[in-house]
């Protein structure tokens, strides 16, 4: 008996020994395993800074003038919200869901791990909202190899416990829910609230918190949208905890269970990325000015992921203004333009071979993304061209909104080529700040920029350049005369479009009725370089070829680099190069960057910038742009008019003394065009855009422009040079109206549908 009492106190003696000995190893393994994590053995570790500044991309939002969010340029559709804007019951369906103890523990909850481990996870995974927001931030998705899964698990346990000696539960909560990705480009619970439920997240209801923490275990599987009743039995087991857990009554846990999961799904577009016409310049200016920062400061700051404040110079009302201009009149243009194209056979080129036509056609859809497609597939060009002849259901643009029909992509080219373009840019001039920018018709059909990208023939709106080096080169003024006989250089023999030729007219005279005679003796007595460089002064970096013919506006140029230069009149001689952004501040509101102009210069005299303004004010009140006046546009306007070859391109650049605004119209392909000079000058092409586009600054009481503002005169400008056309103006009537019958017989089909179409001849090309 003795024998065997003293036999099992010595099995018991093993067992106790075995029990405390594996209990230490087990201990001391657990202690070294996170010992090791923590000191990155078993892999690396987030740095200090990282944990205690976690990645969280969130973009930069954009704003105009008056401080109205214009948009965001963002690589994650992110709003961080504080946890005073988190509504309670969304901070009780998390705890009642993921982590009931989460106020208690330090990262890791020891119940619920042996719980998980018990259960062999059926009764969960035993994750705390530490620990997801870990592995959110710092481990990614799962591994699918169970080894590293432990691995990952072991890392996620050392940066919970990391992440709450650092931050508070109310910050861990928050910066879970801020991370977290909801799906359908929805990164964050703001972000989330407003995409399924159209709301912002501090006005969820109780239904609407449950159904977002209910996606919280797999977005895929319990996504509202395509699942509903799969989300409506997530979310009645989130209300399930709530009530278990004393989080809810069970009165509303009842009137909650019976109700619908409604959504109101809005897909976060990327609207606010700030998709238009100026976003790719503007990005431009960003970029430098944070790399000018990182230089200075060593801090590298990204557009997309921190969060800055970007302040433009872009006014919200003008912008739209300017874009409703452009669409009243061209969309009254494309009805005259389509009226012409029936009795074209080749519509809409003109003047062309059928030869040429295909190759613009062909050229064209090598650079759409079907013809790419159909080129990895395999097809051959042969191929790709019968499949872009069969129709398919196209979505149209058109001026009274999209149309879907059935059309070839081969027809919808040609159809694309048809639609009137423009650009139009508005600039402060003493600043450079744009105030409007219109690069197109539509972004969503056309995205191509019109205002800094496209280069086209600037006709006769160089020629106030030409105009300003001779006053400056040879020291003319408006009243000098310049001979209007025939003018030949070598074969270079430019014509005038009225066919009148003879005697002398003043510089004033010549630039008002756009005399290419005049503009040939000016550049030949100076020679092209001259002017060449007084355009680069002026802010023209386009090549500009050094040939005669530049002064009746050879050169392809872009409409920023004129409204750029014709700025510098407006600016009296003072060249200060347009730009949009004003300053750039971080996340905590930190001046980052405050424009600074550094290209500000003086090209030439106030005085002769005054007298650039006198001379184009000549073409406004009896000139070119004399139509100007039919639509009650007053005060000091000077402007000039412009038209290429064959009325390609119709120009307009209007100054008034605090704003110079530039108008191109045109199409696609210069091969598109009114065949007709009195539908395609720039008088009628382009000038109407900038006049419904003053009388909506002028008529709003809120903005700064108004009839009343006056140019200012410079001390040393000779007033009688005011004067000295006016037997010329007279003479120049007498002949208009003897002139006026004749072309209205000519023009009888012409149709202007704003009653507005000025039939004077015009020597404006």
């Amino acid at each position: 008996m003795y024998k065997k009492s003293t036999k099992i106190n010595s099995y018991f003696i093993r067992l106790i020994f075995y029990f405390w000995f594996l209990f230490i190893i087990g201990i001391s393994t657990v202690i070294s395993i996170f010992y090791a994590a923590s000191k990155g053995y078993l892999g690396t570790l987030p740095s200090t800074k990282d944990i205690e500044n976690p990645a969280m991309k969130v973009g930069s939002e954009v704003y105009d003038s008056n401080g109205i969010l214009l948009g965001r340029f963002f690589s994650e559709n992110r709003t961080l919200v504080t946890y005073q804007e988190l509504p309670k019951n969304l901070v009780n369906a998390l705890l009642a869901k993921e982590d009931i103890r989460f106020k208690y523990h330090s990262g890791i909850d020891a119940k619920s791990f042996l719980r998980a481990i018990l259960s062999l996870g059926k009764k969960g995974g035993g994750s705390t909202i530490s620990q997801q927001l870990a592995k959110l931030l710092f481990t990614g998705p799962s591994a699918k190899n169970k080894l590293q899964r432990i691995h990952q698990k072991l890392l996620e346990w050392v940066m919970a416990i990391e992440l709450e000696k650092r931050y508070t539960k109310e910050e861990i909560i928050t910066m879970y829910y801020n991370k977290f990705d909801f799906l359908y480009n929805a990164k964050g619970i703001e972000t989330a609230a407003h995409t399924y439920f159209n709301k912002k997240v501090s006005e969820l209801n109780l239904g609407e918190c449950a159904t977002l923490v209910g996606m919280l275990e797999n977005p895929s599987l319990y996504n509202p949208k395509n699942y509903p009743d799969r989300a409506k039995k997530q979310r009645n087991l989130v209300l399930h905890q709530m009530k278990k857990y004393n989080l809810l009554n069970t009165h509303k846990y009842k009137k909650e269970l019976e109700k619908p999961v409604k959504i109101n799904f809005k897909i976060q577009k990327k609207d606010f990325e700030l998709l238009t016409y100026y976003g790719e310049f503007l990005k431009k200016e960003i970029q430098e000015a944070l790399g000018e920062h990182e230089e200075k400061t060593g801090q590298k700051l990204n557009l997309y992921s921190s969060g800055l404040k970007i302040y433009t110079s872009i006014d919200a009302k003008m912008q739209n203004y300017a874009e409703k201009a452009v669409k009243k009149h061209l969309s009254k243009l494309q009805i005259l333009f389509n009226r012409f194209q029936k009795k074209n056979k080749n519509a809409p080129f003109l003047n062309i071979t059928p030869e040429k036509t295909k190759r613009i056609l062909m050229s064209a859809m090598h650079r759409t993304s079907l013809y790419q497609d159909l080129r990895q597939k395999g097809l051959t060009e042969e191929q790709i061209v019968k499949e872009f002849k069969k129709p398919q259901l196209i979505k149209l643009f058109t001026w009274n909104g999209s149309k879907k029909v059935f059309m070839s992509p081969w027809d919808f080219i040609r159809y694309q080529k048809s639609i009137i373009q423009a650009g139009m840019l508005s600039v402060e001039p003493s600043t450079g700040f744009i105030k409007a920018w219109v690069g197109g018709i539509d972004f969503n059909y056309f995205q191509y920029d019109h205002v800094a990208q496209t280069q086209r023939q600037v006709g006769s709106v160089f020629k106030p350049i030409l105009y300003a080096a001779a006053i400056n080169e040879l020291h003319y003024n408006p009243c000098t005369k310049i001979s209007n006989e025939k003018f030949h250089l070598g074969k270079w023999s430019p014509r005038n479009s009225n066919g009148r030729y003879g005697g002398f007219i003043t510089l004033k005279d010549g630039l008002a009725f756009s005399v290419n005679t005049i503009s040939a003796r000016l550049i030949s007595q100076m020679t092209p370089g001259p002017v060449i460089n007084l355009a680069k002064k002026m802010g023209i970096e386009s090549i500009i070829p050094e040939h005669p013919s530049i002064a009746l506006g050879s050169a392809d140029l872009t409409l920023y680099e004129m409204t750029g230069a014709f700025n510098t009149f407006t600016n009296y001689g003072i060249y200060v190069k347009p730009s949009i952004l004003v300053k750039i501040e971080d996340e905590n509101g930190n001046l980052i960057k405050e424009h600074i102009d550094l290209s500000r210069r003086q090209v030439f005299s106030e005085e002769v910038g005054y007298i650039m303004l006198k001379i184009m004010q000549g073409v406004v009140q009896y000139g070119t742009a004399k139509r100007l006046q039919s639509y009650n546009v007053t005060g000091d306007i000077a402007g000039k008019t412009g038209t290429t070859n064959e009325n390609s391109d119709g120009w307009f650049i209007g100054m008034i003394p605090n704003l110079t605004t530039g108008v191109w119209v045109g199409w696609e392909d210069r091969f598109s065009h009114f065949e007709n000079i009195q539908v395609g000058q720039g008088a009628n092409m382009a000038l109407p855009i900038w006049a419904y586009y003053m009388k909506s600054l002028y008529e709003d009481i809120n903005l700064i422009y108004h009839d009343k503002l006056l140019f200012h005169k410079p001390k040393n400008y000779q007033s009688h040079w005011d004067h000295c056309n006016e037997i010329h103006i007279k003479e120049e009537n007498i002949i208009n109206e003897e002139k006026k019958e004749e072309e209205k017989n000519s023009l009888k089909e012409i149709i202007d549908f704003d009653g507005n179409l000025n039939l004077e001849n015009n020597n404006d090309k």
